[in-house]
């Protein structure tokens, strides 16, 4: 008896890896999951889903249970701007929860996932061989620091920018914005979003490393607000935050989310970029052309990485810095425009 072939072998159990596996299900592919990591898993994220995002999921069938968003707050001082969403409603999610219910598409979609680890990648003329699995392609959503992006070849030396870390946790306490609300302080940001009605979540960014309670000392008022609130959740970080990345095509391997190259958290597009480009990849390996999937992802990644670049070199240099909630404050429509890229 012929060994099983697979379609598509999909290593990475996070979103990403779960809307690959599920449009490649809903394409009429075989295809398998290989996460070594059982249950639901977590990673520090601010969970704002973009207006896109919660559209991206809608189409895969995905409706996870969270807390309606109407825009962006950027805070810094006694300064405010915001802008709504104009193409729809985003949507707070527990990170948990969207697991739970994208982990529940693919089960319905009958597609296994398997527990065994993918340590070495072998490519052959018409399939690649990944964790005792025949395939003819294997999809790699292993994360920010994927140890198949550097085992195919797909790996960066590294960058010069100045590295960024992010922690987040939990809070019981009600929302007091209808959107996410970001603070700005000298070397780090704060992300506040609502994911449930007697819930938020607070990220932080920052190029200075230090625990959650140290960082959260530098935004004095937001930590007044959550001063007599219950944690909801432990502390969890992720960084350094910049993935680099020669390209996303190695024969017959293809990196998707995180493990394709990341820029920054600093729009919150992360997820909302995932989706998109999980989707394109979708339809290249549909149309057996993988090859099509980098010009793909560079096209469909343009807008995100253009805006974040931007964002970020200006928040790098402290005079800058300190002048982008200003001028938002100066200029709301320039930044309800900036919003609106992000979120369609």
């Amino acid at each position: 008896m012929s060994e099983r072939m697979h379609d598509v072998v999909v290593a990475g159990g996070g979103p990403a890896g779960l809307a690959v596996a599920l449009g490649c299900a809903q394409a009429g592919m075989d295809v398998v999951i290989c996460e070594k990591r059982p249950g639901v898993l977590d990673k520090a994220c601010g969970e704002g889903l973009m207006p896109g995002a919660v559209r991206a999921l809608a189409a895969l069938g995905v409706d996870p249970p969270g807390h309606a968003i109407n825009g962006i707050t950027y805070r810094q001082g006694t300064l405010a701007v915001h802008a709504p969403f104009r193409c729809g409603t985003g949507r707070g999610v527990r990170r948990t929860e969207l697991h739970d219910a994208l982990s529940e598409a693919v089960r319905r979609a009958g597609v296994p996932v398997s527990h065994t680890p993918i340590t070495e990648v072998s490519q052959h003329d018409d399939h690649v061989r990944a964790g005792g699995l025949r395939a003819r392609y294997l999809v790699a959503a292993d994360g920010l620091h994927s140890p198949i992006r550097d085992l195919v070849g797909l790996g960066s030396q590294g960058t010069t920018s100045t590295p960024r870390w992010g922690l987040r946790r939990h809070f019981t306490l009600p929302p007091w914005e209808g959107g996410v609300e970001v603070t700005w302080a000298r070397r780090s940001e704060a992300y506040v979003t609502p994911v449930a009605p007697d819930t938020v979540g607070v990220a932080i960014l920052s190029s200075v490393r230090g625990g959650f309670t140290q960082q959260l000392t530098a935004f004095p008022d937001l930590a007044a607000r959550l001063a007599d609130a219950q944690p909801a959740s432990r502390v969890r970080g992720a960084g350094p935050l910049r993935q680099t990345t020669t390209g996303r095509v190695a024969g017959r391997v293809l990196l998707a989310g995180d493990a394709a190259g990341y820029v920054d958290a600093l729009t919150g597009e992360g997820l909302a970029l995932s989706l998109s480009t999980a989707a394109e990849l979708v339809r290249c390996l549909r149309a057996g052309r993988p090859a099509d999937y980098e010009r793909a992802w560079v096209r469909t990644s343009r807008r995100s990485r253009w805006l974040t670049e931007s964002l970020l070199w200006a928040r790098n240099r402290p005079v800058l810095g300190r002048q982008i909630v200003p001028a938002a404050v100066r200029a709301p429509w320039l930044f309800a425009a900036a919003v609106h890229q992000l979120a369609r």
